[in-house]
């Protein structure tokens, strides 16, 4: 009889608009709180757990639904003032309203979690390290994207979009870019403004200045502003040459990017040095590196120095190994392995990174790397299959973008049989995916680490450990 009645209680859902008290409990992958009324769970963006929040229902589904946090009842003890004003408007940061304390346990937990739901992981039987935190997750980044555009005043703005639009929240002052940004963009916005340079706008595909990049070798001092343009020549760049030279002495490279084409993607394919070479210099610990305006270079290499010694040391490498880096970009972790291994191979989709992989090689006098261009899944099998065991890894690096690995490269990779793998991952849930694939094709996790690369987001990278079974 109860069994009958359980079946004719339906099941409580939220309607769009309406307000409600929630209390939140979790915290989802993306770093909204979660929260639940009747035990229909509602996602509410910039709400923490711990938080007692009124909220508007704003969209439902069947099993969830999200809603807007319209009042902070009783704050959780985890909630902090956030440094920038427009933290909650902007894109780029979703946790500066959370103590990095708790930030750093909840992307820990987030990465286990990934692990155990979606790759089938006993954790109980993994060494699981400390994640790797920051001394300051504040200016840590070393590459900043600014879109520019115009204010109701019709005036050039720069700054970041709102999350998930591309609207322009005004922005000069970002807490985790570089101090130095600020009177860059200045100098930048007043010379558009002084000389009538037009800003780009997006839905008409008019205009001329879409971005500024803005890269800085924090070890090097070197700065590099670059200009990504709809066009192949801005008007009396001299004259901002001379005006970003006399604000600040560090700026080693000033160039353009040419993208006239009418897309959302940043960078467009030629560069135009106006000043210096079209690149600058950084370090990680004792190698340098060249980072052009389309290179693939860390943004935190404060963190990235701790995350590429712990692939070194996941990687136990004794001297005599071959090792496969796979995603390896301008060749930062090749480069790291190279110094411990006979033989590193890298493979990288993007040519420039390429070219520039192999001057980092000879300008760290680096003769044991060698570097190809071309999609990881297509280059490693093709070579794989000319040589055979000539080029059989002992040790393979992969390192690849959000989405993961392509399962053709996984195949590949468990044909060739390495002894050990060193997963980095920007993204637990693709991580996780993987590592299913490669525990179901002869592998078994040994070791996994977290480190928080992007302080006051929601994003995290980790590396793990796999070894051959016998």
């Amino acid at each position: 009889m109860a069994k009958d009645k359980r079946k004719k209680e339906k099941k409580v859902v939220c309607r769009k608009n309406d307000e409600l008290l929630l209390k939140i409990e979790d915290m989802g992958t993306e770093g909204e709180g979660i929260g639940r009324a009747d035990g229909y769970a509602l996602f509410v963006k910039d709400a923490l757990i711990g938080d007692l929040v009124r909220v508007r229902v704003m969209k439902t589904r069947k099993h969830f639904g999200y809603a807007r946090l319209l009042e902070i009842v009783k704050p959780s003890p985890f909630r902090v003032e956030p440094k920038c004003p427009v933290a909650r408007q902007c894109g780029g940061c979703q946790l500066q309203h959370c103590s990095y304390e708790k930030q750093l346990q909840w992307k820990e937990e987030k990465i286990l979690n990934c692990l155990k739901r979606i790759g089938g992981v006993d954790v109980n039987q993994v060494i699981v390290e400390p994640i790797m935190g920051m001394a300051s997750p504040y200016h840590y980044r070393n590459k900043s994207q600014y879109p520019v555009g115009y204010n109701r005043d019709g005036e050039p703005v720069a700054g970041f979009y709102v999350g998930r639009t591309h609207q322009i929240i005004p922005c000069r002052n970002c807490e985790v870019g570089d101090p130095s940004n600020q009177l860059i963009l200045d100098t930048v916005l007043d010379f558009m403004k002084d000389n009538r340079i037009p800003a780009y706008v997006e839905k008409e595909h008019r205009g001329l200045v879409r971005h500024i990049l803005i890269r800085v070798g924090k070890e090097t001092g070197q700065i590099m502003v670059c200009l990504i343009i709809n066009g192949k020549k801005l008007p009396k760049s001299e004259l901002l040459v001379e005006q970003l030279r006399q604000v600040n002495p560090q700026i080693a490279s000033i160039c353009l990017n040419v993208n006239e084409a009418d897309t959302n993607v940043i960078l467009g394919e030629e560069i135009i040095p106006l000043y210096g070479e079209p690149y600058i210099e950084d370090c990680i610990g004792e190698l340098r590196y060249r980072i052009s305006p389309l290179s693939f270079y860390q943004v935190n290499p404060e963190q990235t120095k701790r995350l590429y010694e712990t692939a070194l040391e996941y990687a136990d490498l004794q001297g005599a190994e071959t090792v496969w880096d796979l995603y390896c970009g301008i060749g930062t972790i090749s480069l790291f392995l190279s110094q411990k291994a006979d033989k590193v191979y890298g493979v990288e989709i993007v040519p420039q990174a390429i070219e520039d992989a192999k001057y980092n090689a000879e300008l760290n006098h680096i003769t044991n790397a060698e570097f190809f261009v071309g999609a990881a899944e297509e280059v490693v099998p093709a070579k794989f299959r000319e040589s055979g065991d000539a080029l059989r890894a002992d040790v393979v690096v992969l390192d690849p973008p959000r989405k993961g690995c392509e399962e053709k490269l996984l195949q590949t990779v468990i044909e060739m049989e390495p002894k050990r793998i060193v997963y980095v991952s920007c993204d637990p849930g693709t991580l996780a995916r993987d590592l299913k694939y490669l525990r179901e094709n002869g592998y078994e996790l040994e070791r996994v680490r977290g480190c928080d690369m992007f302080g006051m987001s929601y994003h995290v990278e980790s590396v793990s450990k796999l070894s051959l079974k016998e």
